[in-house]
């Protein structure tokens, strides 16, 4: 760590009530995906503050923001999102479920951590910029929807990452890690069938059933499913079952999709396929259908040289130091997950000798907090208080994030900081409960340092920034294939 790093740093530091605030603001806003205008609202308002240049709803996205701060190159950009999930309300801080809002919404995913970190590492990157009269900008995006939209995807399409020379951003999680390896693409669209109504036992033969329609599409997918990659999966929601009158044919019936394949491209052609499915359905029953795209974004693209330099500068800060009632509210947390698996989180599929490891330095760091006096079956279940090992190997992730498009368009990388107790599944009421508490506010005041650190080595080092684009355009060699149409708009989905 220079001074200059050194510097920046205690200036978030001196911001940490700033971003504490911020981020538990937007826990009790709890917004839903585009619907976070409140939440935009304080960010833009705060940055303004900070000094930032700010700009509301850029690619046509309303609760979309860039807040930037210097002048030429090179361009770093930082990703905050800031939507919560739905029925997730929970009173923060507390070891039973005990919704504030009975159906309401919460930070299950630590939306609320992940933008109150991403505006730290801005603070103390413009700081940097500021104060050592040095070339360059760095650009704090506001990315809604991450849940139902997928933002970053639509900006994506609107070239807006092209604009950077690389990007950094992080996400809450029950380990503390330098993230890598490939997640899949995904892409959501809505079927609406539409038939008509009869009555099911006088006049049967009138009838056209927009249910079977749907019930006919689901089965051909079944049986596509023999014919998809081992990494592809395929979900569906029926949003619209017509109604709760069995003696009338249903003239109306919608049923939602969900594509994923570990490629964009993949993807694409994946959903052409359940396209086709749907207009069989349709031939089949003498239905119709509106087809709606709902959103879409791509896997994530390894860059090992960002990853290099997130993870230097993670193992010279550290992880987030716990008090010992901070640790033994998270082991109380912990094992109030009926499913709690005690294994420690690794965020992606890794192989066997790797998980050994990361199983031996939770061992030792159990160890070390019941040396502290903390209970074994606390520190058992408590915090994974250590940084895991970079992983050098292939790691493929499941699940789907939209910092992929982003990935595709320029050098991107991200890091995980443990914000809940080890082993609480994400879009948990447990997640929103520590989201509201000091374990909470250090991760992501900790995420900002890390970002912000790694910024001014990109800054510093020309070569780096060099190496990643290098890199970059290798992996990527085979083009992006973007899964948002033309004439698509981002739209809530209720």
């Amino acid at each position: 760590m220079n001074d200059a790093k050194l510097q920046a740093i205690e200036k978030i530091e001196t911001k940490t009530q700033l971003i504490n605030d911020v981020a538990d603001k937007i826990w009790e806003y709890a917004e839903l995906s585009l619907q976070e205008y409140k939440s935009c609202d304080l960010y833009c308002e705060v940055l303004e503050k900070e000094g930032f240049t700010v700009e509301k709803g850029i690619c046509n996205i309303a609760t979309a923001f860039s807040a930037s701060y210097g002048q030429g190159k090179p361009v770093i950009g930082i990703l905050a999102e800031y939507d919560a999930l739905s029925g997730l309300s929970q009173e923060g801080g507390a070891l039973t479920e005990k919704p504030l809002i009975q159906g309401g919404s919460g930070h299950g995913c630590g939306h609320n951590l992940l933008g109150a970190g991403a505006l730290a590492a801005a603070i103390g990157i413009k700081y940097y910029l500021e104060n050592n009269n040095c070339q360059g900008t760095v650009i704090l995006y506001g990315c809604p929807g991450e849940e139902g939209c997928a933002s970053k995807a639509f900006m994506a399409r609107d070239g807006e990452w092209q604009k950077l020379d690389a990007a950094l951003t992080w996400h809450p999680e029950d380990c503390n890690e330098v993230v890598t390896g490939s997640s899949n693409s995904c892409i959501q669209v809505s079927y609406t069938f539409n038939g008509t109504a009869s009555h099911a036992a006088g006049a049967p033969e009138m009838g056209r059933s927009a249910l079977d329609a749907v019930e006919l599409m689901n089965i051909g997918v079944q049986f596509l499913r023999e014919h998809m990659s081992n990494k592809a999966r395929v979900h569906y929601a029926i949003t619209d079952a017509g109604g709760v009158s069995p003696n009338v044919v249903q003239p109306k019936a919608q049923v939602l999709y969900m594509v994923r394949s570990n490629h964009v491209a993949e993807a694409v052609e994946l959903q052409k396929r359940v396209d086709k499915i749907a207009e069989g359905a349709a031939l089949m029953t003498e239905t119709t259908f509106d087809r709606k795209f709902i959103d879409g974004l791509s896997d994530t693209v390894t860059n090992r040289a960002l990853e290099k330099v997130l993870y230097k500068n993670f193992e010279e800060l550290g992880v987030p130091i716990y008090s010992k009632e901070e640790l033994e509210y998270a082991g109380k947390l912990a094992m109030t997950y009926e499913g709690h698996d005690n294994a420690p989180g690794t965020g992606s599929m890794m192989d066997a000798d790797y998980a050994d490891m990361a199983i031996k330095m939770q061992a030792e760091y159990k160890n070390s907090c019941t040396k502290n006096g903390i209970s074994d079956s606390d520190a058992d279940y408590g915090m994974n208080g250590f940084l895991l090992p970079h992983y050098m190997g292939e790691a493929f992730k499941p699940s789907s994030t939209d910092v992929g498009d982003v990935s595709w368009n320029c050098p991107t990388a991200q890091i995980h900081v443990a914000a809940w107790p080890n082993g609480c599944p994400g879009h948990s009421w447990q997640n929103v409960a520590s989201a509201r508490t000091d374990i909470g506010h250090k991760s992501a005041v900790h995420a900002g340092k890390v970002m912000c650190a790694a910024a001014i080595d990109l800054y510093e080092n020309p070569e780096i920034l060099k190496e990643a684009k290098a890199e970059f355009e290798k992996r990527t060699a085979s083009g992006y294939v973007c899964p948002i149409p033309e004439g698509a708009v981002a739209e809530a989905l209720l």
